[in-house]
């Protein structure tokens, strides 16, 4: 009887636990002519309603929206309100925050022009 009871708990758990808002799927990443630095290129997920937090690159961000809305904000400029079939870019260690604003996961391509080594987002305060 502990056993139907337990697995019913761990059922309701996984039905709760939380997706992140954000999911990056680095699809490419290789050296680039500029010494110490490399491309990475992205699939990026943003859930409906959605932030995808505050943060910043160590290098430039470029990205396509393929599916959905966004707003982007980067700290110092007008937001951004962008749909599927624009673009945008983040410059070097902006901080920026990506707000889906449509009722569908937005899908992006996007390309990091970064430094090697370094983590490819860093959360802003």
């Amino acid at each position: 009887m502990k056993f139907p009871l337990l697995a019913a708990f761990a059922a309701a758990a996984l039905m709760f636990a939380q997706t992140p808002p954000l999911k990056r799927t680095i699809v490419a990443q290789a050296d680039v002519s500029v010494p110490n630095h490399e491309a990475v290129i992205a699939s990026v997920e943003l859930a409906a309603g959605a932030f995808g937090g505050r943060h910043t690159h160590f290098g430039e961000e470029i990205a396509y929206i393929i599916e959905g809305e966004l707003e982007v904000e980067i700290e110092g400029k007008p937001t951004q309100k962008l749909k599927a079939g624009q673009g945008f870019i983040i410059p070097a260690g902006a901080v920026h925050n990506p707000h889906n604003t449509g009722t569908t996961t937005a899908k992006l391509a996007a390309v990091f022009y970064v430094e090697k080594g370094k983590p490819l987002s860093t959360p802003a305060k």
